[in-house]
């Protein structure tokens, strides 16, 4: 007989407990509101429930205690556009045709992907729901499928931001996210009513760079000294010359004057402090407009009718490898928060390790909509595992980054990763590999591309990925982009 431990005991029950109504609630009450939430640059840990020793986000962490969250989600690239783009759409940036920042390319096989058919705003107001964009777009395109929007153009700033009101430039006073949070609430009110469902993007700028806080959290960790990661000192040993070639060391990032006369390490230093530590200032601005909005909707009865997603576009490195910012491959870069919350419906207190993908967001939502996702969607509903039942999940996914040259200088490159093993090409001339064990090294210091003792992984790994492109429909080479940077 097998044993098994009172804590996975407890959440068996619990699935079992909710699949039955979700299934009656297809059956008998309405379609659910959605409210997606989603902040810029923020890595999977920056929230208390996921041990930050540091920082506290009572009520990200609210939304996790009273939901699913999933432990392993990725982007499938580390960059905001497309990143965006594909939890828009659940194409890969290579379909959809957002490789990068700086453009948006059309590819001839798939004309104005973004806004039509696999775009689930689109597919939601074609069902009748009333839909809204609220904050960051940074979409190098009008916001396809909204009948409201108030976004930030491009990055947006900290501090009396312009904003686009349905067309209409104007200047509002106060800081971002909190006038993000004024307006969300503002739309909540016009729409709450009203007998359609509803669908707002809450979409924030932090922790985006410049890293301005508000006023009230100016001086939060002041007195205190952030711990620093084990490979803030990495030396590269044995990795790409990609990988130091790329403009992302700490010690050289500008944002905070520090003086270029000082030594390097102590550089390194300073800056690591002040970024880490305006990083969760802003931060604690979000948390707070998160709860303004989940308190909205206690006092106004939608909660047990709305599902709460909470994610990011993209990971960041905060000293990792001595490296600021995100485009590679390794784990702070690709690692996102991804929580999920309809109460009464989905499980309470749990952590899924179900490798959950930003392509997955767009069928999930179709699904719970009840609206047929497309064939050519490629990412997959969460629905069963939000249910709690058995399913036949993935076990590796493929990761792609085109902006090269670029902001940075990451060179293009493509991997694969499973639960253990990671494999990354940089596949322009030179071309070059890493092959990383994630169980002996999490922190991914020893490339063992190069190792004859790991030959047959190599060879392996090598193999899964040219599976999964082909299986995604990944060119191969991949194809040109049209970028206006140089990199040496």
């Amino acid at each position: 007989m097998t044993h098994l431990d009172r804590r996975h005991v407890l959440r068996l029950l619990a699935s079992a407990a909710v699949a039955w109504p979700l299934r009656l609630r297809g059956q008998q009450k309405k379609r659910p509101n959605f409210i997606i939430m989603m902040t810029d640059d923020q890595r999977a840990n920056a929230m208390s429930i996921a041990r930050n020793p540091v920082l506290k986000t009572p009520n990200m962490d609210r939304i996790a205690e009273e939901g699913v969250r999933f432990t392993e989600a990725f982007v499938t690239n580390s960059l905001c556009s497309p990143s965006r783009t594909s939890f828009l759409t659940g194409l890969y940036s290579h379909k959809h045709g957002v490789r990068t920042n700086a453009i948006f390319e059309m590819l001839p096989d798939d004309p104005a992907v973004c806004h039509t058919h696999t775009n689930y705003v689109t597919r939601l107001r074609e069902a009748g729901y009333q839909t809204a964009m609220i904050g960051k777009w940074h979409i190098n395109a009008p916001p396809p499928g909204f009948e409201h929007w108030v976004i930030l153009p491009g990055w947006g700033g900290y501090v009396d931001p312009e904003m686009i009101a349905n067309g209409a430039w104007i200047r509002m006073r106060g800081h971002t996210d909190d006038i993000i949070g004024d307006q969300a609430l503002i739309y909540l009110d016009r729409v709450r009513d009203k007998k359609r469902p509803f669908c707002m993007v809450y979409s924030f700028k932090a922790p985006h760079g410049n890293w301005l806080p508000a006023q009230r959290y100016a001086h939060m960790y002041d007195n205190i000294e952030i711990p620093v990661p084990r490979t803030l000192e990495d030396r590269l040993e044995g990795r790409p010359e990609a990988l130091k070639k790329a403009q992302m060391a700490l010690a050289d990032m500008g944002d905070f004057n520090v003086p270029r006369t000082l030594p390097v390490e102590e550089r390194k230093r300073l800056n690591y402090q002040h970024l880490v530590k305006n990083y969760y200032r802003v931060l604690l601005s979000v948390d707070d407009n998160v709860g303004r909005v989940l308190d909205y909707l206690d006092k106004n009865d939608l909660a047990n009718d709305t599902v709460i997603v909470f994610t990011s576009d993209n990971g960041f490195f905060l000293g990792e490898h001595g490296l600021f910012d995100k485009r590679l491959m390794y784990e702070p870069s690709i690692r996102v928060p991804f929580l999920v919350r309809y109460p009464g419906v989905f499980p309470r207190r749990v952590d899924s390790s179900h490798m959950a993908l930003n392509v997955d967001l767009a069928p999930t939502i179709m699904e719970l909509a009840r609206i047929r996702v497309p064939n050519c969607v490629q990412g997959r509903s969460l629905l069963p595992l939000l249910e709690g039942k058995k399913s036949d999940w993935r076990e590796a996914f493929y990761y792609e980054f085109f902006e090269h040259p670029g902001p940075h200088c990451v060179r293009k490159n493509h991997g694969v990763r499973t639960d253990r093993w990671k494999l990354i090409e940089f596949w322009e001339q030179p071309q070059e590999w890493e092959l990383y064990d994630l169980v002996r090294d999490p922190d991914e210091t020893n490339n063992l591309a190069g190792d004859p003792r790991h030959a047959a992984k190599l060879r392996e790994m090598q193999a899964l990925m040219k599976r999964l492109r082909a299986e995604l429909g990944d060119a191969d080479p991949p194809g040109p982009v049209a970028l206006a940077a140089k990199c040496p």
